[in-house]
């Protein structure tokens, strides 16, 4: 059975529009999606798990059946334990069938606070507070994981948690190793006070068949999630996502992209809004088969090297993808039969326009450029799957949605409407834009227009060709002021990528006594080449059409530093930058010192200094006052 909304132009949208979303599906809670799941394809498989990503490894298969009972007990455990609208159910957790039923549990019983696994002790714990978490779902101690111990540690600083249950994945090995976990399971000092349950024991006890109490109030205008966001900086925010936008996602995704049935690979993790919404929840809409690609996903242990040899494995259909994940794919031989898949559709961050073209020659697969946020419930705007495919674009906005470039300027005054071709930020309306962050002033983040109407800030920098297609141009925050010269960092990044020995590049702004900023590239380069610092700054010198723009520093790096979903983590790479030149600042004035970066909440990115050899404090303010960056002397 075909879909029903293939959106091949702009005017396909208009068309689509005039029929009332709330027309569309009158769903008023996630828990449906499981019920009409279990009441129209009970037996058929509804999630499958490697532990490895062998092609030969065992296949954990969950029906739909076996997820909606799962879902149910675990809503009905929540509930019993206390949780409610008032605080919420935390899942740190990796890639699991339990981690996608207990999305659904949660947001069913109550919120979910899906929370990056990855993440230090101080950070969960902040996290933790800040959601008014009650229950906390995570591992049981499990060899090669440190996240039971990490999730111990930061619950001795959250007296608002009651209850721990763990999932232990040894279920998930077969004899003899299933038999050794006893013996090697790592010993952990639980000494945070809380109620610790087993999570299959604990389900046992509660019945699968429905649920024991009524779910929350308010129905499409629900709050049921906290996605966090740049928790990775020390300094995380908690998204509020409604039932409505988390629905809206699910169907447009489900009736734009996929057939029903189709098989879904899914490599990003679940406690993303790409995994969790795109994949978890789109997929038991459409009657497909989950893939949950290792608990770790695209690194999983052996999954890149087998990738292909898993998509034949599976027959999979769809795929999303980050470009980080593309570029490493790339660069592995098309080993399998992969004619099942239609599509991969990538996003959070642009795609090289070279690594897209490469990787579409060599696999035969399309890739559909999108773009979304967090804040707006993940997804925006998509190249249409069987219209035109703009490459470097993020197609053009979802149906429902309104995407708009308006110019504002630094102390957030509007100033106008950008023209077409004009740059200016992106800015969003539409069913699932977020109602704002937990506890943060809605002001921030939120402008009205010149008729009043309120439009999410997105922070992208872009710009609308004649078509109605979005391009992305840059973070605002990311652009590169050389002598008050303002440098677009993705078009450097773009010719950077056409040699033939760079995977992927990033582009920042290096401090500058003089010109405030310049160009600074750092490089990753595909398996097995080498190249050198010079021929990478020639290449740049030749490729990259603007004088202001060319880099005047290249790095190689092994790897360049990503978040928990393979997006580039620029911030790490500024810091590297600043160590780099203020210690070559202070060294050419005779100055010993030591530089290292931290985040602080009020000044930002700030340099400490740690004097050495006798160099004195106004030895160093003579040389770092005439960068624009924040500095400080290390308290002793």
């Amino acid at each position: 059975m075909g879909t029903t909304m293939r959106m091949a132009t702009v005017d396909d949208i208009a068309r689509h529009e005039e029929i009332p979303l709330e027309s569309r599906y009158d769903l008023q809670s996630t828990y449906q999606v499981l019920e009409e799941g279990v009441e129209r394809w009970p037996d058929n498989t509804a999630v499958s798990f490697q532990l490895k990503g062998k092609p030969t490894d065992k296949i954990h298969d969950w029906t739909y059946r076996e997820l909606y009972e799962t879902a149910t007990r675990a809503a009905n455990l929540f509930r019993s334990l206390g949780a409610t609208e008032k605080n919420s159910v935390a899942l740190i957790l990796p890639n699991l069938p339990e981690t996608l039923a207990a999305l659904f549990a949660a947001q069913t019983s109550g919120i979910v606070n899906p929370i990056n696994p990855l993440l230090e002790p101080a950070q969960i714990a902040s996290i933790l507070r800040d959601a008014d978490a009650k229950i906390v779902v995570t591992l049981k101690a499990f060899p090669k994981t440190e996240i039971p111990q990490n999730v111990a540690e930061a619950l001795k600083e959250v007296p608002g948690v009651d209850t721990v249950i763990e999932i232990d994945m040894r279920k998930y090995l077969s004899p003899p190793l299933s038999w050794l976990i006893p013996l090697i399971r790592p010993k952990i000092k639980i000494d945070h006070g809380k109620k610790v349950l087993q999570w299959d024991e604990a389900l046992a006890g509660q019945p699968g068949d429905k649920l024991t109490f009524d779910i929350p109030e308010g129905g499409q205008e629900r709050v049921a999630a906290y996605f966090h966001t740049g928790g990775t900086t020390g300094d995380p925010k908690l998204a509020t996502h409604k039932i409505g936008g988390m629905l809206f996602i699910g169907h447009v995704v489900k009736e734009g992209v996929l057939n029903e049935g189709d098989v879904i690979l899914c490599a990003l993790p679940l406690f993303h809004c790409f995994g969790a919404y795109v994949m978890g929840l789109t997929s038991p809409m459409n009657g497909g088969r989950l893939v949950l690609m290792t608990p770790a996903g695209f690194r999983g242990e052996a999954v890149m090297e087998n990738f292909w040899k898993l998509v034949e494995r599976y027959k999979v259909n769809f795929f999303m993808s980050v470009p980080t994940a593309l570029a490493a794919l790339n660069q592995k031989p098309v080993n399998a039969d992969v004619s099942s898949l239609t599509y991969t559709v990538c996003g959070s961050a642009p795609l090289p326009v070279e690594l897209f073209k490469q990787f579409e020659a060599k696999t035969g697969i399309k890739i559909l450029e999108g773009y979304g946020q967090t804040e707006a419930t993940v997804v925006c705007s998509v190249n249409p799957p069987e219209g035109e495919r703009k490459i470097g674009s993020v197609g053009f906005p979802l149906p429902y949605t309104r995407m708009k470039l308006l110019k504002i300027d630094d102390d957030g005054v509007l100033e106008g409407e950008a023209e077409k071709g004009e740059i200016g930020e992106i800015c969003i309306r539409g069913p699932h834009v977020f109602p704002g962050y937990k506890d943060i002033d809605r002001s921030k983040i939120f402008i009205a227009d010149e008729a009043g109407a309120e439009w999410l800030r997105s922070g992208d920098l872009g710009r609308e060709d004649e078509d109605g297609y979005f391009w992305i141009t840059g973070r605002a925050k990311d652009l590169i002021i050389r002598g008050g010269h303002n440098i677009d960092p993705g078009m450097v990044e773009e010719a950077l990528t056409t040699h033939p020995k760079v995977a992927l590049s990033a582009v920042i702004g290096q401090p500058d006594s003089y010109a405030g900023e310049l160009p600074c590239a750092y490089v990753e380069l595909n398996e097995g080449e080498s190249v050198t610092q010079e021929e990478l700054l020639e290449y740049g010198r030749q490729h990259v059409s603007e004088r202001a723009a060319r880099p005047v520093y290249v790095e190689v790096l092994d790897e360049l530093p990503k978040t928990h979903v393979g997006k580039i983590f620029k911030p790490d790479l500024r810091r590297m930058a600043i160590r780099r030149v203020y210690t070559d600042a202070l060294r050419q004035k005779g100055i010993n010192a030591e530089v290292r970066c931290i985040k602080d909440k009020k000044a930002g990115q700030i340099a400490i200094i740690k004097p050495k050899a006798g160099a004195s404090e106004d030895q160093i303010a003579e040389v770092l006052n005439g960068f624009a960056g924040a500095w400080k002397i290390e308290e002793t």
